[in-house]
């Protein structure tokens, strides 16, 4: 079954398989100077934090293998990982177990 992490009020979107919803951080604001950016600018993040995740890659035998991430964990991914969904006014990063790089602690 797929576990999500929802705020009341918001709608639940439940990823299927081995795909993970994440919502990334927020972008600098400014440099390491202290030179503030425009949005054009900024990079997008490839941290983020995750919201919800499938139920696992359907194995051979017919069980699904568990995940490594859980909602909550923040996360680094690939650059160009995933599609770009926006749920509630809030946008969020549909991606592939397979594209998260690292958990960070």
């Amino acid at each position: 079954m797929a576990k999500s992490a929802t705020k009341p009020g918001t709608t639940k979107v439940k990823p299927l398989g081995e795909n993970v919803l994440v919502r990334r951080v927020e972008a600098e604001e400014r440099t390491a100077g202290g030179i503030l950016l425009p949005d054009a600018a900024k990079e997008k993040p490839k941290e983020g934090v995750v919201v919800a995740v499938g139920d696992g890659k359907l194995l051979d035998d017919g069980k699904r293998a568990a995940f490594t991430v859980a909602p909550g964990n923040r996360v680094i991914f690939s650059s160009y990982a995933g599609n770009e969904v926006k749920v509630d006014g809030q946008e969020y990063l549909l991606i592939a177990e397979g594209d998260i790089l690292a958990i960070v602690e």
